[in-house]
């Protein structure tokens, strides 16, 4: 057998049921072409390298994740917990950064959350006063709703416009707006800067796959591109080619073409294709490295925001519960349309109400358009009941939570659920139980991405806040690896070639300093990363490697 590289002395954690350990493997090109003991240690090869007792696992895999946003954050003001502790320090960051930009540039920030910081949202009239002579647009950290000053709300027309649909302006008693834009009434303030430069999305890409690779990931699935709230170009895949030309998008790429982009197909009537993007392209398109998966489609907003679709009303906010972003008969047939087109459909969905519709929506275009192995997705699934668990599972539905919003965000989930509905919040084990490959996935930037935090949070349920939230949710270490490697992958309809390091699959693999199954759970945030190797080629390497 011919090999590149044989690696030995390893703990390789395979994910493969049917040798889940093993100690050496060898790659040829970009694959893996043996996986064993002293039988693939002792292979001739190129090279050998001894691991001296280090981990492998299977790249790390996130399933839902913004990773231009991500990108575009960090070159913006930072107001997330870690700088802000109520909103006097907002409206002083912004008056630093008034004084040293010229008037009539643009104030960005992201990452503030009036969950975690005294004092509530910002306002405008109180950021016209930290910045009389520049735009100011603040980003809440779950990207559902945003804080203007006056500057912008005028420019945007949101002064005097009425609630968009599946948007609100929210306005004071008298009723002046506010500053807070929630859901798609962001889209007044997004179209005075979109779309944003192709250059400047790759430089966005560039950076925060460098940090995605420290972190052991070597797969990501983007949430949404090309259009609404949460896109940033209507060329955004031009943007992740050139990235991917230029050397700098260090990790595979799936990527979800956001629902608003679809439009009437010039087909023939015989043809299913009546909605689409242009050439009837969908999911699948492209290669290992970057290609087409999901349509992304909104079904409602965040718990944070107190704006997903509950079907009782927030514990902590009587008589609301939250809203649709679009008419639910509208939604259906946004779905329907994709289904029937070949689209995997990934939607958004955080409230039960909004679980019900999207539930809905997927059965009947099962029973329109019949087709073989889907695998419709609800991004999030975050308020589920015991029934609606039970009709995930019959209708081959793949949950995506994120174990990092229990961490970040549980004590405010906690608050708007109340006792009698935290234990439907973020459903893990519910589903796992019942035999379904549940995928790791971040959210990020809404909240922190690294994966072995994220697992940790899987297996603890713990707060920031100290709460467990949910703790019958709780599933081992064992569970969340493979929900960030195998269980992704699936939900990407890649499992034939990531998620497991076994013969024929890809090269993609991480190298950690401990087994991560046998440490103290509370080291496991904690572990270094020594190595990141996408399709054989070290993306990241502390010298383990060298």
């Amino acid at each position: 057998m011919r090999a590149d590289v044989v690696y030995r002395n390893a703990v390789v954690l395979t994910m493969d049921p049917g040798r889940p350990r093993a100690t050496a493997f060898a790659t040829l090109g970009d694959r893996l072409v043996a996986v064993g003991g002293d039988e693939v240690a002792g292979l001739a090869a190129a090279r050998t390298v001894d691991l001296g007792g280090r981990c492998v696992l299977p790249g790390f895999h996130d399933a839902h994740n913004h990773m231009a946003w991500y990108g575009m954050n960090r070159t913006e003001l930072d107001l997330g917990p870690g700088r802000v502790r109520d909103v006097g320090d907002v409206y002083a960051q912004v008056a630093r950064e008034a004084a040293r930009r010229r008037p009539g540039e643009w104030i960005i920030g992201a990452g503030y959350d009036q969950n975690r910081m005294a004092g509530g949202h910002p306002t405008a009239a109180r950021l016209d006063r930290a910045a009389p002579h520049h735009p100011v647009w603040l980003k809440h950290t779950s990207g559902h709703m945003c804080v203007v000053n006056s500057r912008v709300l005028d420019l945007s027309g949101a002064t005097a416009a009425p609630d968009p649909a599946g948007g609100r302006i929210v306005r004071d008693a008298s009723g002046a707006p506010t500053g807070l834009l929630q859901e798609r009434a962001q889209e007044l303030v997004r179209g005075l800067l979109f779309p944003f430069a192709a250059g400047q999305l790759v430089r966005a890409l560039g950076a925060a796959a460098r940090d995605y690779a420290a972190e052991g990931i070597t797969s990501v699935q983007e949430a949404g591109i090309g259009g609404g709230w949460i896109g940033h170009s209507g060329v955004e895949v031009a943007a992740y080619q050139q990235a991917g030309d230029e050397d700098l998008l260090l990790q595979r790429v799936t990527l979800m073409v956001a629902s608003d982009v679809l439009h009437p197909l010039d087909a023939h009537r015989d043809d299913p294709y009546r909605s689409g993007i242009d050439l009837g392209i969908r999911t699948g398109f492209g290669d290992d490295r970057l290609r087409l998966g999901a349509v992304k489609v909104f079904s409602d907003g965040s718990l944070l925001g107190r704006t997903s679709a509950m079907c009782c009303d927030f514990a902590d906010d009587p008589g609301n519960r939250g809203f649709l972003q679009d008419d639910e008969d509208r939604l259906t047939e946004t779905i329907i349309a994709a289904h029937r087109a070949g689209w995997q459909v990934a939607t958004h969905a955080i409230g039960d109400r909004a679980v019900d519709v999207v539930l809905a929506a997927y059965a009947e275009a099962q029973r329109r358009h019949p087709r073989s192995d889907p695998r419709h997705r609800i991004e999030h699934c975050a308020v589920t009941s015991p029934e609606q668990v039970e009709r995930i599972v019959r209708l081959g539905v793949i949950p995506v939570p994120q174990g990092s919003l229990v961490r970040e965000a549980g004590d405010g989930m906690a608050d708007a659920l109340g006792p009698e509905r935290t234990g439907w919040c973020y459903r893990v084990r519910s589903f796992t139980d019942r035999g379904v490959e549940v995928p790791g996935s971040s959210d990020r930037p809404v909240v922190t991405g690294a994966p072995l935090a994220n697992v940790h949070t899987l297996v603890t349920r713990r707060t920031l806040g100290g709460r467990v939230l949910a703790p019958e949710e709780r599933v081992d270490v064992e569970t969340a690896l493979r929900g960030y490697t195998y269980g992704s992958a699936r939900a990407a309809h890649a499992e034939r070639s990531r998620g497991m390091l076994g013969e024929g699959y890809l090269a993609d693999f991480t190298v950690l300093e401990r087994d991560p199954t046998r440490v103290p759970l509370d080291d496991l945030p904690h572990l270094t990363v020594l190595a990141t190797v996408v399709g054989g080629r070290a993306v990241h390497d502390l010298g383990i490697l060298t």
